[in-house]
């Protein structure tokens, strides 16, 4: 998710700012939390994947309705945010 609202081949440039900002520190917080929690159980780490896809999932889905575009097979922010996680 970091990578492709940074790509300007992927989101970078279709993105709003204020919508990157929403994602950089839901992945930040999300990664801190994964650094301090790494003996944490499987539930914990879901809930914290639903976290991120709460905030990300909408802002992608809008990006990619506004463009006209879909996502390949599943949701590239899913996939990504699963990469980063």
């Amino acid at each position: 998710m970091k990578n492709q609202i940074n790509d300007k081949d992927k989101l970078a440039d279709k993105i709003e700012s204020e919508d990157k900002k929403k994602i950089e520190t839901v992945t930040k917080e999300a990664l801190e939390w994964l650094d301090e929690n790494q003996s944490a159980k499987k539930e914990d780490y879901e809930e914290k994947l639903k976290e991120v896809e709460a905030v990300c999932n909408p802002i992608i889905t809008a990006v990619y309705q506004k463009s006209g575009t879909k996502p390949s097979s599943k949701s590239e922010a899913e996939d990504e945010d699963h990469d980063e996680l």
